[in-house]
């Protein structure tokens, strides 16, 4: 699982205008950098102060344990993500709660 900030987002669709990449492709948008869920819901729980368990169902072990992007294109580009996992986290969490 990969999580990708909008400014990032908003960042590479002027990445490709100015490099004119045309479509139909399409691009997969990410950080190329992998997480679990369970590194997530941790990561989460810490920056919210959350002071409950975290459960987790054994009995579905065939859910996406870990997933990550391949940022071929957009490496290709000369598009880099600016915002990293924590900080955008940070953010959202400052801003909705």
């Amino acid at each position: 699982m990969e999580k990708v900030s909008a400014t990032d987002i908003v960042n590479l669709h002027r990445t490709g205008r100015e490099n004119d990449y045309k479509a139909p492709h399409f691009i997969n948008i990410g950080t190329g950098e992998e997480i679990t869920i369970r590194e997530l819901a941790y990561r989460i729980k810490e920056m919210t102060g959350f002071r409950g368990e975290i459960v987790f169902d054994s009995s579905r072990p065939d859910g996406t344990m870990r997933k990550a992007t391949d940022i071929t294109i957009l490496s290709n580009l000369g598009f880099r993500h600016r915002y990293n996992l924590d900080a955008g986290l940070r953010e959202v969490y400052e801003k909705y709660c």
